[in-house]
Protein backbone atom coordinates (compact mmCIF):
# COMPACT_ATOMS: atom_id res chain seq x y z
CA UNK A 1 0.00 0.00 0.00
CA UNK A 2 1.14 2.97 -0.86
CA UNK A 3 1.77 5.84 1.55
CA UNK A 4 -0.91 8.74 2.80
CA UNK A 5 0.64 12.25 1.42
CA UNK A 6 -0.27 15.47 3.33
CA UNK A 7 -2.18 18.00 1.93
CA UNK A 8 -0.19 20.71 0.44
CA UNK A 9 -1.15 24.32 2.62
CA UNK A 10 -2.15 26.84 0.23
CA UNK A 11 0.91 29.27 0.77
CA UNK A 12 3.35 25.86 -0.61
CA UNK A 13 0.83 25.45 -3.25
CA UNK A 14 1.40 28.79 -4.93
CA UNK A 15 3.73 28.93 -7.96
CA UNK A 16 6.83 30.77 -7.17
CA UNK A 17 7.38 33.99 -9.64
CA UNK A 18 10.21 33.69 -12.35
CA UNK A 19 11.54 36.91 -10.28
CA UNK A 20 12.17 35.25 -7.27
CA UNK A 21 14.33 32.99 -9.16
CA UNK A 22 15.98 35.83 -10.84
CA UNK A 23 17.14 37.48 -7.54
CA UNK A 24 18.15 34.29 -5.90
CA UNK A 25 20.76 33.68 -9.19
CA UNK A 26 22.03 37.29 -8.42
CA UNK A 27 22.52 36.34 -5.00
CA UNK A 28 23.89 32.92 -5.33
CA UNK A 29 26.26 34.08 -7.59
CA UNK A 30 27.97 36.05 -5.10
CA UNK A 31 27.60 33.03 -2.78
CA UNK A 32 29.21 30.85 -5.32
CA UNK A 33 32.41 28.68 -4.30
CA UNK A 34 35.18 28.92 -6.13
CA UNK A 35 35.42 27.33 -9.60
CA UNK A 36 31.76 26.33 -9.16
CA UNK A 37 29.35 28.68 -11.62
CA UNK A 38 26.05 30.51 -9.59
CA UNK A 39 23.71 28.06 -11.54
CA UNK A 40 25.26 25.00 -9.82
CA UNK A 41 25.20 26.56 -6.36
CA UNK A 42 21.75 26.56 -6.81
CA UNK A 43 21.11 23.48 -8.44
CA UNK A 44 22.76 21.82 -4.98
CA UNK A 45 20.47 23.99 -3.14
CA UNK A 46 17.21 22.92 -4.67
CA UNK A 47 18.01 19.33 -4.78
CA UNK A 48 16.23 17.17 -2.56
CA UNK A 49 18.06 15.31 0.44
CA UNK A 50 18.46 11.46 -0.35
CA UNK A 51 16.44 9.64 2.86
CA UNK A 52 19.14 7.72 4.92
CA UNK A 53 18.32 4.59 6.13
CA UNK A 54 20.79 2.37 7.89
CA UNK A 55 20.47 -1.37 8.01
CA UNK A 56 19.13 -2.10 10.89
CA UNK A 57 16.34 0.35 10.14
CA UNK A 58 15.30 -1.24 6.61
CA UNK A 59 15.50 -4.98 7.29
CA UNK A 60 12.82 -3.94 10.49
CA UNK A 61 11.00 -1.76 7.82
CA UNK A 62 10.81 -4.62 5.42
CA UNK A 63 9.87 -7.25 8.32
CA UNK A 64 7.06 -5.15 9.18
CA UNK A 65 5.67 -4.65 5.64
CA UNK A 66 6.00 -8.17 4.38
CA UNK A 67 4.10 -9.29 7.82
CA UNK A 68 0.34 -9.42 7.72
CA UNK A 69 -0.07 -7.97 11.21
CA UNK A 70 2.63 -5.08 9.95
CA UNK A 71 0.23 -3.92 6.50
CA UNK A 72 -3.14 -4.75 8.81
CA UNK A 73 -1.56 -2.29 11.33
CA UNK A 74 -0.64 0.49 8.17
CA UNK A 75 -3.97 -0.18 6.88
CA UNK A 76 -5.72 0.89 10.05
CA UNK A 77 -3.51 4.06 10.45
CA UNK A 78 -4.53 5.08 7.02
CA UNK A 79 -7.87 4.39 7.30
CA UNK A 80 -8.03 6.72 10.73
CA UNK A 81 -6.01 9.55 9.28
CA UNK A 82 -9.09 9.25 6.03
CA UNK A 83 -11.35 9.34 8.74
CA UNK A 84 -10.25 12.38 10.13
CA UNK A 85 -10.57 14.08 6.80
CA UNK A 86 -14.76 13.37 6.78
CA UNK A 87 -16.82 16.26 7.02
CA UNK A 88 -19.60 14.31 9.34
CA UNK A 89 -22.61 15.81 8.94
CA UNK A 90 -24.73 17.22 12.04
CA UNK A 91 -27.86 15.88 13.58
CA UNK A 92 -30.27 18.04 12.07
CA UNK A 93 -28.97 17.00 8.82
CA UNK A 94 -28.94 13.35 9.96
CA UNK A 95 -32.28 13.18 10.85
CA UNK A 96 -33.77 14.82 7.91
CA UNK A 97 -32.07 12.63 5.93
CA UNK A 98 -33.46 9.77 7.55
CA UNK A 99 -36.83 11.32 7.12
CA UNK A 100 -36.60 11.38 3.23
CA UNK A 101 -35.72 8.13 3.25
CA UNK A 102 -38.26 6.58 5.42
CA UNK A 103 -41.05 8.21 3.15
CA UNK A 104 -39.56 7.38 -0.27
CA UNK A 105 -39.24 4.07 0.82
CA UNK A 106 -42.43 4.08 2.03
CA UNK A 107 -43.89 5.78 -1.28
CA UNK A 108 -42.07 3.36 -3.68
CA UNK A 109 -43.20 0.18 -1.51
CA UNK A 110 -46.85 1.25 -1.78
CA UNK A 111 -46.70 1.84 -5.60
CA UNK A 112 -44.80 -1.59 -6.08
CA UNK A 113 -47.55 -3.29 -3.90
CA UNK A 114 -50.56 -1.67 -6.40
CA UNK A 115 -48.29 -2.58 -9.41
CA UNK A 116 -48.13 -6.29 -8.18
CA UNK A 117 -52.00 -6.44 -7.29
CA UNK A 118 -52.99 -4.91 -10.25
CA UNK A 119 -50.32 -7.54 -12.72
CA UNK A 120 -51.82 -10.03 -10.01
CA UNK A 121 -55.22 -9.71 -10.82
CA UNK A 122 -54.69 -9.71 -14.59
CA UNK A 123 -53.21 -12.72 -14.75
CA UNK A 124 -56.13 -14.55 -13.07
CA UNK A 125 -58.25 -13.03 -15.26
CA UNK A 126 -56.21 -14.25 -18.25
CA UNK A 127 -56.11 -17.60 -17.14
CA UNK A 128 -59.68 -18.15 -16.09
Amino acid sequence: MGRIQRKKTSATKKKKSTTGVKQTMGAEAKKAAPGETASQGIMKKLALPAKKQTAATGTVALKHKDNIFGKTAQFLREVKVELKKVTWPSRKQTIGSTVVVIALVMIISVFLGAVDLGLSSLIRIVLQ
